[in-house]
């Protein structure tokens, strides 16, 4: 394992994606107190939702997070909701960014936005990054404490932490079914697939709710969060909190696996993995679940529902964002591309249904 990784670094600003500095140094110095005169503006590079953006000041820093251009789905981007949650996590989730500011102001960028803490660290996107080279062994381990953290916030109490309104833990798992479903026909283009045979069998074959209600992160993947530059296998922050509520631990988990391509799936599915989970060491999709359900003591009994429902959910997201695409309303040239993995989705979502998908 090398010493030391470099720093996932924020990049120059993609065309159509500008913020209007002057604006928003005037605004920014009187919440935050002091001349920003030398203000500079970076953007993340990763992510296809809400955009991140790096503020530099001296030698401070702020992370901006912002909804994307384009979007008409406001409940699915709402940054008042998000800049909640990581208030009420502060102190209790050491993980979670510390909110700074909200701001609800439309004449300043044009929509709400709101200012946390810059974690430094390394996030791993596709492929390990430069200066981090882990052994298999090493491997697991930092992919089991992935989902070791992600327990940890499950058993945070939401009403200890004044959250306790933030959903509706009743009929969970059949809202979501329902509620994926109708997203998806209302961002179904003509050149995607249709998916209603998987929306059918979803609905036929939903569990009943876990009985446990707690709060759930619900995009939780590799490239959302922060490892040490120090010491790639300890985990330092967690991010992209937008879409958090009260739900099934179970759900959450299934989300997540839903981005999980093993070194054993169809090679038309793994071409399209969003994290090195393919690896040698990297845990299969039963290890996982049974590390997971052994430490929170619940049980997973329909594996290849919670599975086969992460990947059509991640379809839906990645048909909305292509969607806006083809509509012209962002210009983000990534998008064009995202066709062929919601096929990929598709596929695999018809290979759960009709082969299964080995459960623990």
């Amino acid at each position: 394992m090398s010493s030391r990784a470099e720093v996932d670094s924020a990049t120059t600003v993609r065309s159509g994606e500008e913020l209007p500095l002057p604006v928003l140094r005037e605004y920014l110095q009187g919440v935050l107190r002091r001349p920003l005169q030398d203000l500079q503006l970076r953007q993340f590079p990763g992510g296809y939702s809400n955009l991140t953006y790096l503020l530099s000041a001296g030698d401070e820093h702020w992370v901006l997070r912002r909804p994307p251009f384009g979007s008409r789905v406001r409940s699915a981007h709402d940054m008042g909701r998000e800049f909640r949650v990581l208030s009420a996590l502060a102190g209790v989730f050491p993980y979670a960014p510390v909110p700074v500011h909200f701001c609800d102001r439309q004449d300043v960028l044009g929509c709400d936005f709101y200012l946390m803490s810059y974690i430094p660290g390394r996030v791993i996107r596709q492929a390990y990054p430069p200066g981090m080279s882990l052994s298999p062994e090493q491997v697991r381990e930092q992919f089991f404490t992935l989902f070791d953290v992600l327990g940890e916030l499950h058993r945070i109490d939401p009403v200890s932490i004044g959250l306790g309104d933030f959903g509706r833990p009743e009929g969970y798992v059949r809202r979501q079914v329902e509620g994926w479903s109708r997203r998806y026909r209302d961002a179904a283009t003509p050149d995607a697939p249709d998916f209603e045979r998987v929306m059918h069998w979803l609905h036929a074959n939903m569990p009943a709710d876990s009985g446990v209600a707690c709060l759930i992160h619900n995009d939780y993947k590799l490239d959302n969060v922060i490892w040490s530059p120090d010491d790639p296998l300890r985990l330092i922050g967690v991010l992209d909190w937008e879409m958090t509520t009260i739900g099934d631990p179970l759900m959450d988990l299934g989300c997540t696996l839903g981005y999980w391509v093993e070194a054993s799936d169809p090679e038309d599915f793994r071409q399209f993995r969003a994290m090195p989970s393919d690896v040698p060491g990297a845990p299969t999709r039963a290890q996982i679940v049974a590390r997971f359900t052994q430490r929170s003591g619940l049980r997973m009994e329909r594996f290849e529902f919670y599975f086969c429902f992460g990947l059509f959910r991640l379809a839906v997201i990645v048909q909305q964002i292509y969607a806006r695409y083809t509509q012209g309303l962002t210009r983000d040239p990534r998008f064009g591309a995202l066709l062929g993995r919601i096929h990929s989705l598709q596929r695999m979502c018809e290979r759960v249904i009709e082969e299964g998908i080995e459960a623990p």
